[in-house]
């Protein structure tokens, strides 16, 4: 079973969301909040697996509850709520330890298997907040900062990395790289493990201000 938190101000939308994640076999939600405090209070209580989280909340907004789970509850995967996925916030959030992100409007359907991506390590990104993270990291960073962690790499896990940060699932990577999911796996926890990152969107963020991956002009 993989735990869940739902955090969101409204009313109608917490209940919702707590109710559709819970109709799903194996999510079991095990705490909700209205508000950023009540959420870090259910997270440290429960210790969920992942914790679904509305960017826009009072008392602590969705950024900096995900910052503090992040390095408070690392264990807690954070899947952040927006209203659009261009959101102003959506960078920062993904910054601050989000694993992804999905709309508001999201369907049942595609938030339960949300959740079980995230849950699973996965990075659940749509391709324009990639780019828009991208140009980000650019524009914020123009020179490439050195990651020492990056040479203790084998060959084959810096394709691996390059790979993450392109946006490639496990499938697409073993399709390009010529071996098995099961090896790509393997080769993802081994460099989550060595860089210290706590998930994918991490990968990419070293991948990118380090320039092991270029930014296409």
């Amino acid at each position: 079973m993989t735990r869940v938190v739902v955090a969101d101000d409204q009313a109608v939308v917490l209940h919702g969301f707590a109710s559709i994640l819970g109709s799903a076999a194996d999510l079991d939600i095990v705490g909700t909040a209205s508000d950023g405090g009540e959420l870090l209070d259910v997270v440290a209580r429960a210790q969920p697996d992942v914790a679904v989280v509305d960017i826009r909340m009072p008392v602590l907004d969705g950024i900096a509850a995900t910052a503090r789970i992040a390095a408070e509850h690392p264990a807690t995967r954070v899947l952040v709520l927006t209203t659009f996925d261009l959101d102003e916030y959506v960078y920062d959030a993904l910054r601050a330890g989000a694993s992804g992100f999905l709309l508001k409007d999201v369907t049942g359907e595609r938030l339960i298997e949300g959740v079980r991506l995230v849950a699973d390590g996965s990075m659940l990104l749509g391709p324009r907040v990639t780019r828009r993270l991208v140009d980000d990291f650019a524009a914020r960073r123009p020179t490439a900062t050195a990651v020492p962690a990056l040479d203790a790499l084998t060959p084959r896990e810096t394709d691996v990395l390059r790979a993450v940060a392109r946006g490639l699932s496990n499938a697409e990577i073993g399709e390009a790289l010529f071996i098995g999911e099961q090896t790509v796996k393997s080769h993802v926890s081994e460099v989550l493990r060595k860089l210290a990152c706590r998930d994918r969107v991490q990968l990419v963020i070293v991948a990118y201000e380090s320039g092991l991956v270029l930014r296409n002009p």
